[in-house]
């Protein structure tokens, strides 16, 4: 088994209880909530488990939209830096809440800090 940050976290398991954790800490902050509005949340859950599980080095079954198609319509709505580093706070204290190690949280955070100019669509 490799050293990947998928395993580090805790494999399948792990990553599917953050992403329901997050995504109950998202729902419940009104900086960013509004942007789940009208979302099928069961389907953007599903969504999400397979996208991080993918970046996080596990098995590839992530089959949606890149980075800057998946939220161009959010960037109409006004998503902008503000929000991105809001949901990266949320995702680090679900991943602290859960005894992941601080050094795998900050890799986390790099890995959602290097696609934020396609999230923002700049």
């Amino acid at each position: 088994m490799s050293d990947s940050l998928f395993n580090r976290l805790g494999g399948q398991e792990a990553v599917d209880t953050a992403v329901d954790i997050f995504y109950r800490k998202v729902l419940s902050d009104d900086r960013v909530n509004y942007f789940f509005d009208g979302v099928d949340m069961d389907k953007q859950i599903n969504k999400q488990k397979g996208f991080l599980t993918m970046v996080f080095g596990g098995p590839n079954n992530y089959t949606g939209k890149d980075m800057r198609e998946g939220h161009k319509h959010l960037v109409a709505k006004g998503l902008n830096d503000s929000h991105v580093d809001a949901i990266i706070e949320l995702l680090g204290g679900t991943l602290a809440e859960l005894g992941v190690a601080e050094s795998d949280i900050q890799e986390v955070a790099a890995i959602a800090n290097s696609v934020r100019d396609d999230v923002l669509d700049r």
